[in-house]
């Protein structure tokens, strides 16, 4: 199976996969519908309404982090999620009979938006935590960008058909279907197995267990500075809602089925964004740095796009990139965290994730009613920046982080090296890895990576003569092995071989204050020198000129 689906080899992630994705195509027909009610029918086209409906709907999840997060390290997950899908399934269907009766009011929608809300805050907890029952922890990273991807994969689906059905048969069966497609979900739920499922630890009785959740975050500097990049998107750049209806129906003049086209468009971005996490080995908080930029980036692209088709390319830049930082930023958070403290950590991420929109979706909405859409835009860029710059703080101040440009050579053929690995008895180390040889060398002593420490690397552009290192951490092309002992590294270019690529190196120095810390899954800890900690981005010639 694919890396990036390798979660999928699950059974039990088979069966939550698959109901998971229909409850989600039923959940987006939901939020594009009620938007579209209080924007269009239940207010004069009135975008601190639709602001305030999703405050109201996301605000419990402030609320009421130290009870969901116990909830979800406490309780069995399987059994509290059938009760929270069964309730919000309920409330969809009674929102429909309300809509259908003809005898909904802007209050009504957001009474149930208040009550859908507190049912959420308890079930995103739960729902989040209960992947990391149904795969290995190895493959946690990969189940979790799973998820998102089916999420998007959904929202890619459900707007669109939502915007045709309000047209067609009114908003009130929208939230009829949405209630029914819950069932798919809770059939999935009675199908796994708990003797299947991974062992987990549960949180212990005592005193103090609501609150451990902050005390766990506040001991561990890398969670915060994702938590506060998180807050600062998820407040002031992700009212998605806001963002394409008023822009919508005030810029364009377009009608539901427009506006549901658009909420699909972004998804395609954001689904693109869920797969290429997933594809990776592990997350990195880099990449989220990196993704805050693309993310403000897009959305200044889409408060000055001159024209519809102009701004659903901007809105694919901005699904993509706000995807990437909120999966990567998932995934580093719960595969760091440890097991019995899982629950009420991802509480509270969802907690500052999705309970800081009642803080930023009035007031972007007010902006977009003041001033219009595009400096509600405007916001999101500003974000972006803001939380860009933050990453960017972190890395330089707190971990000492630089970039560096090197050289590194490729094989005799200026060409990266293909072809099968060999071995040989080791020189110096008790294992040599002869990588694959390059143009004119040999695997084993002439091709390949030897390697003076206890284990050697294997490269992927090993060319003639290859490259010696003295231990530490190796890199060649994207795989890192650990040597012995210390040392320093030596790239030494064989016969013939050409002016290798250019990299940027981001390194990390003597100064880097997470050197010593430790987290649920490892050690920060620094082996001398810090340089070998590095994380690579490969560029051409061209490209790490500009940098």
């Amino acid at each position: 199976m694919s890396a990036v689906f390798r979660s999928l080899a699950s059974i039990d992630y088979r069966i939550w996969f698959a109901g998971a994705l229909v409850s989600n195509v039923g959940t987006w027909m939901q939020r594009t519908a009620q938007d579209w009610i209080v924007l269009t029918e239940l207010s004069d086209h009135d975008a601190l309404a639709v602001g305030i409906t999703t405050a109201l709907q996301l605000g419990p999840q402030l609320l009421l982090v130290p009870v969901s997060g116990w909830i979800a390290d406490r309780l069995d997950r399987r059994k509290t999620l059938m009760a929270t899908q069964l309730s919000m399934g309920l409330l969809g269907a009674g929102l429909g009979v309300v809509l259908l009766l003809g005898v909904a009011q802007l209050w009504t929608v957001y009474l149930f938006a208040l009550l859908l809300g507190i049912a959420s805050a308890i079930d995103a907890p739960v729902r989040q935590t209960f992947v990391s029952e149904l795969v290995p922890g190895r493959d946690l990273g990969n189940a979790v960008a799973l998820n998102s991807a089916s999420f998007n994969a959904a929202r890619t689906i459900g707007p669109a058909v939502a915007g045709l059905l309000v047209v067609v048969v009114g908003a009130g069966w929208v939230f009829l279907l949405n209630a029914v497609s819950f069932a798919a979900v809770l059939v999935s739920l009675a199908f796994i197995r708990p003797a299947r499922l991974v062992p987990v630890t549960r949180a212990p009785r005592g005193r103090g267990q609501l609150l451990e959740g902050f005390r766990y975050v506040r001991g561990r500097p890398d969670l915060l500075v994702v938590f506060t990049i998180v807050f600062v998107i998820g407040t002031f750049g992700f009212n998605y809602p806001i963002f394409t209806s008023t822009m919508a129906t005030i810029e364009f003049g377009l009608d539901s089925a427009g506006f549901g086209l658009l909420t699909s468009v972004m998804a395609v971005g954001s689904v693109a964004g869920a797969l290429l996490s997933a594809s990776r080995d592990k997350p990195r908080l880099r990449l989220v740095v990196l993704a805050c930029a693309v993310f403000g980036i897009g959305a200044l692209g889409a408060a000055v796009s001159p024209g519809y088709a102009v701004f659903a390319v901007a809105l694919v830049v901005v699904g993509f990139a706000g995807q990437v930082l909120m999966t990567t930023a998932n995934g580093t958070v719960q595969t760091t965290t440890d097991a019995a403290m899982r629950g009420r950590v991802m509480a509270l991420y969802m907690a500052i994730f999705m309970g800081g929109t009642p803080i930023g979706a009035p007031l972007v909405g007010w902006v977009a009613d003041t001033f219009g859409p595009r400096w509600g835009l405007g916001v999101a860029a500003a974000a972006g920046a803001v939380a860009f710059a933050i990453g960017v703080a972190w890395l330089v101040v707190y971990r000492d982080a630089r970039l560096r440009l090197v050289r590194v050579p490729t094989g005799a053929d200026g060409d990266r090296a293909v072809g099968g690995t060999g071995a040989g008895s080791g020189d110096v180390g008790a294992v040599r890895a002869a990588g694959a040889a390059g143009a004119g060398g040999t695997a084993g002593a002439g091709g390949g990576t030897e390697a003076a420490g206890a284990v050697g690397a294997v490269g992927n552009e090993a060319g003639v003569g290859g490259a010696d290192v003295a231990g530490g951490f190796a890199t060649r092309g994207r795989i890192r092995a650990p040597g012995g002992g210390g040392g320093a590294v030596a790239w030494r270019s064989g016969a013939g071989s050409r002016r290798g690529r250019l990299r940027v190196r981001l390194v990390f120095g003597e100064r880097d204050r997470m050197a010593a810390a430790s987290t649920a899954t490892g050690s920060f800890a620094a082996v001398a020198p810090r340089e070998r900690l590095a994380e690579e981005f490969e560029l051409d010639e061209a490209d790490a000129r500009r940098a």
